[in-house]
């Protein structure tokens, strides 16, 4: 990733390092809870819901290239299940790990005797700036590695009934008497068989009233 453009101290998810300095081994635990940004989680399957509370517990450690963060963010995600269709909430923790490293420092943490044009680094790095650095990016990372890709209200929901849409969970014993299809046409012309003798008989008495009033 490029430098970060202009990064504004107020942002909730903007830190500050200057009270490590750049002295390898200086600790700084920080916690904060925070509004959630939006879209944080997957888009439309499940997500923490924008302003719901996020909580991150920080652990800033400063090293030869830059500061090395480690933390967790929890926070409670709301979305749908995918097999009833069910609103469904579930408590979120997602861990991270990332390196914020200073801009003018080579991989040993030396500064850099002259700049070095390598697209391909700066764009798997993130750096800080001038002290500063955004958390937002790394959250919404493991955010998404945290969340189930198809979240479910249990472990063993059965879903909808295919036929007719039913919660299966609400009526365990909703079933619907099965028609093979191979026998669908003959109970067709069965009862066509039997209207047609039905009829026949119905015809018959008058006949025969007839014929002994003769």
């Amino acid at each position: 990733m490029a430098l970060n453009a202009r990064l504004d101290h107020r942002n909730p998810l903007v830190f500050d390092t200057h009270e490590l300095g750049r002295r390898p081994g200086a600790l700084q635990r920080l916690t904060r809870t925070i509004d959630a940004p939006t879209d944080l989680g997957i888009q439309g399957v499940i997500g923490v819901p924008e302003g719901a509370p996020v909580e991150l517990d920080l652990r800033l450690e400063s090293v030869m290239e830059g500061v090395l963060v480690t933390g967790t963010a929890r926070a409670s995600a709301k979305g749908e299940c995918v097999r009833c269709l069910e609103p469904l909430e579930q408590v979120l923790e997602a861990d991270f790990q990332e390196m914020f490293s200073y801009p003018d420092a080579d991989d040993r943490g030396r500064p850099k005797a002259e700049p070095v044009d390598d697209a391909e680094d700066d764009e798997e790095t993130l750096f800080l700036e001038d002290g500063l650095f955004d958390l937002e990016p790394v959250l919404r990372d493991a955010v998404v590695l945290a969340l189930p890709m198809q979240p479910v209200c249990q472990d063993d929901c059965p879903g909808l009934c295919s036929e007719c849409g039913a919660r299966l969970a609400d009526d365990p014993d909703h079933h619907h008497d099965a028609v093979d299809i191979r026998w669908a046409a003959l109970q067709g012309l069965a009862g066509s068989l039997e209207d047609g003798e039905k009829d026949e008989l119905s015809g018959a008495e008058p006949g025969v009233d007839e014929k002994q009033e003769k």
